[in-house]
This record gives structure tokens, sequence and C-alpha cells, in this order.
């Protein structure tokens, strides 16, 4: 899509009132919906107004009475990607455990669509899932007594964390399977065959590393995320709230919204940080 900023109807008006000829009304969120399905099934060169169109059943040029361009559309997709984390995650006061479902929720949601993750975890969209999932982990961060810098840096590195794993993982899944299973296969053929001789270190974990290095690295990482933080806040508050609950400077939200509103007053899952 070229940049066609004038071209974008306000939401109010863009709804078709005729259907397609498929039988279907457009809207923003059928568009998104289809997109991450021709992506699921075709990859990164499914992204095209003809290819959604073709998949609509509608002219392409209708498009862009909701998307300015592909990276608008692109953005809108990271944020539903984002509102979809949230849409059944409910804190329990227990930030820790809070903050390592949301981080898990994440990821697995990037492994659920990896063409999507590819393309758009480095991305910030400023869009409503987006803001609320900012909202929401500055919420759980401020209520167990981090102060407001502490929990802005925090935040950074706990996105960062789970989008980069997001990112990595989604891309290794979305390999080939043949390609996967040929990477798999390097530790059994390489590493772990390598002698004690030269290769000490490998070869005494080498049984360890096969096993291993076949799973993500995230949950692994994100206590150790966690921990960190936990400890930091017991440096703060003299051990009083770093190991679960309890309410501080902020007030984590008691729902998390999956309607776009804030849950206290922002959108989104963990959204970009920079």
């Amino acid at each position: 899509m070229t940049s066609t900023n004038d071209r974008v109807v306000p939401p109010a008006a863009r709804r078709r009132r005729r259907p397609t000829k498929t039988g279907v009304v457009l809207s923003e969120e059928l568009i998104v919906e289809t997109a991450l399905r021709l992506l699921k099934e075709h990859g990164a060169d499914a992204l095209t107004v003809r290819r959604l169109g073709l998949a609509l059943g509608a002219d392409p040029s209708a498009l862009y009475r909701y998307f300015r361009d592909t990276d608008d559309l692109l953005l809108a997709i990271a944020d539903e990607l984002i509102g979809r984390t949230l849409r059944d995650w409910r804190p329990t006061g227990d930030w820790r455990a809070d903050l390592r479902d949301l981080g898990l929720r994440v990821h697995s949601g990037s492994l659920a669509h990896p063409q999507a993750a590819v393309l758009s975890s480095y991305r910030v969209t400023g869009r409503a899932h987006e803001i609320q999932a900012v909202e929401t982990i500055l919420g759980v961060l401020r209520g167990a007594g981090f102060p407001d810098a502490e929990a802005v840096r925090i935040y950074h590195a706990f996105v960062d964390q789970a989008l980069a794993f997001a990112a990595l993982d989604a891309a290794s899944a979305a390999l080939p399977p043949a390609a996967r299973d040929a990477e798999a296969g390097v530790w059994r053929a390489m590493y772990a065959r390598l002698p004690a001789d030269s290769h000490p270190n490998i070869a005494a974990t080498a049984r360890h590393l096969v096993h291993d290095m076949r799973r993500s690295a995230y949950p692994t990482a994100l206590d150790m995320l966690l921990g960190a933080a936990a400890a930091r806040l017991a440096e703060i508050t003299g051990g009083e709230r770093a190991a679960g609950s309890g309410h501080g400077g902020g007030r984590a939200p008691e729902t998390g919204p999956a309607d776009g509103r804030a849950a206290g007053s922002g959108p989104h899952p963990p959204g970009p940080s920079h």
C-alpha cells in the first residue's frame, strides 16, 4: 500500500452499507483477523492489499478506508496480539505471580501467531491495547511498592525481555518443520560428539545441552528477572513486600479489560518500551 493518510475514513463512517461479494460487512476487526489468518497460513508475503481483498471478497481499494497502508495494518495486528494477551488475564494481588503469568501469556500468544509476531514484536503501536498493557504493568509494579523510577526500569526490562524472546522463539516456530528439526539435530550430531580433550565444558554438559536447548529459555529468564526485581524491592522496603502482594505508591488494576478501556486507565498487554 502507498501512504494515503487522507483516504482513511473516521471510525464512525467506515462501515460498509453493503456486504462484500462474499456477504460480509467490512470492519477493522475483520480485516485484522483475516490478515492474521493469511500470515499464519502463507507467511509475510501474504500481507498485501491484493491478497487481503481476495480473502475478504472486497475491492482492495476499500481497505484504505480503514488503514493508511500496510504498516498501519501491521500496527493494528500488533495491538490485537497484545489485546489477546490481556483478554483473560486477571491480577491476583501477588505482583510476582501476576507478572510471570502475564509474561508467559505474551510468549504463548506470539507462538500462536509466529509470522505476525516476527513482523510486529518490535513495534510501538500507541493503540488502545498497548496503552492498556503499559498502564496495567506499571499498576502492578507501583502497587507492589516500587517507586516510580524503579517501576519504569523494571517495566522496561520486563517488556523488552518478553518481546525479545517472543520474536526469537516465534522466528524459530515460523521455520519450516524440516529446518527446525535440522537445527535441533545439530546439538545431537555436533555438540554431543565433541571430545572432552578439546572441549571439556561442552563434553561435560552435552546431555543437558541436547535436552535443554530444544526448549525456550524464556521461563527461566523471566524467573531470573522477577527474582532480581524482588531482591531490589526488598532493598527498598526492608523485605516487607519482596515476595508477594501488597499495595504501595500505585494500585494494580482489579481486572484486565478486554474491551480496549483502561484497567484504571490504559490499553494493551506489554507493548514495546522504546
